[in-house]
């Protein structure tokens, strides 16, 4: 009883025949014994044993195989990680005419982690945004040339705080970048600490297997994304943007008139300067504009020849009136 206990827990059926396989890896990335062997989804047997030379230079897993599949010749073994327990092994069957036998040996192949597939979609979304933020500082500058010293002042301000907001993106752009390192970065150390703590749990297999796959779902969902779409949409804005600057700076419409001819500026000025004269004069003196008076009596005084101290601090350029 015991014996049968032991193969069973080893993975080896305990009656009928079952298929024995070799693997040769030079990294396993963690596999132990008793991981499921995999082909599209169904766990079709289990990791026998695993053997190594004494300079650790070829690894040789054991594969049992319990149910009774054909294996083209030409499929291939991949070890597939796991985020959250120990890796499994995924046989991806090949397209040849003969099958394997019992104690052959299959292909191997090294298999990218997950974090290398989100990796390859991640670094030309960074680069975009690089370039993305380079027109934007761009834009801005030539939008500095066009205003006045108190704004120009302003905006050089804010570009100083928009190249901080850069430095700090690009060191976390570094920081992420280290952080997914699947060799030396932390989240895959803390990936390695985890994969040794749920290494006992190897019972739950198959509920590992179905998150695995979820996983997997996720990341091509994520690849799928359409960053590309988003920053040509952004740069299109930006160019309109840029147009409509040049526009500006070109004298080109009421508002490009108004910033660069200082005519009409100083035309605008004296007609507010006018404007608040009357009022003035109409607040000091109504009663030469309405004559409201039961006896008819005439208006006194004589018109205002300038503004109200209390007006002098008008938003507007304010002219003297000269007197005939």
């Amino acid at each position: 009883l015991l014996i049968l206990g032991f193969s069973f827990l080893k993975g080896k059926k305990l009656w009928g025949d079952s298929t024995t396989l070799f693997a040769n890896y030079g990294h396993v990335q963690g596999l132990q014994k008793s991981n499921p062997v995999i082909i599209n989804g169904l766990q079709v047997g289990t990791v026998f044993d695993i053997r190594t030379d004494k300079d650790m230079r070829n690894i040789l897993v054991e594969l049992t195989i319990t149910k009774d599949v054909y294996i083209p010749s030409n499929s291939v073994c991949i070890i597939k990680s796991n985020p959250i327990s120990t890796p499994s092994l995924e046989i991806r069957l090949g397209n040849a005419s003969t099958n394997l036998k019992n104690k052959d040996s299959i292909l191997t192949e090294k298999s990218a982690g997950l974090f290398d597939d989100v990796l390859k979609n991640v670094d030309p979304v960074l680069y975009e945004v690089k370039k993305s933020i380079r027109s934007i500082d761009t834009l801005l500058v030539n939008f500095n040339n066009i205003l006045d010293p108190r704004a120009k002042n302003n905006i050089g301000a804010s570009l100083q705080n928009l190249n901080g907001i850069t430095a700090s993106m690009m060191q976390s752009t570094a920081s992420l970048q280290i952080l997914l390192n699947t060799q030396t970065g932390a989240l895959a150390k803390s990936l390695n600490n985890v994969s040794s703590i749920t290494g006992n749990l190897a019972a739950t297999n198959d509920n590992v297997t179905n998150v695995v796959s979820n996983l997997d779902k996720t990341t091509a969902k994520l690849a799928q994304l359409e960053f590309d779409k988003t920053l040509n949409q952004l740069n299109a804005t930006i160019t309109e943007l840029q147009g409509i600057v040049g526009k500006i700076n070109s004298s080109d419409g009421t508002l490009g008139k108004l910033m660069n001819d200082p005519v009409m500026y100083n035309n605008l000025a004296s007609t507010g300067n006018k404007i608040n004269l009357l009022l003035d004069d109409i607040r000091v003196n109504p009663k030469r504009y309405i004559n409201i008076s039961v006896f008819g009596k005439k208006a006194n005084g004589s018109a205002l020849m300038v503004p109200l101290p209390d007006t002098l601090n008008a938003p507007y350029y304010i002219q003297k009136v000269k007197t005939n």
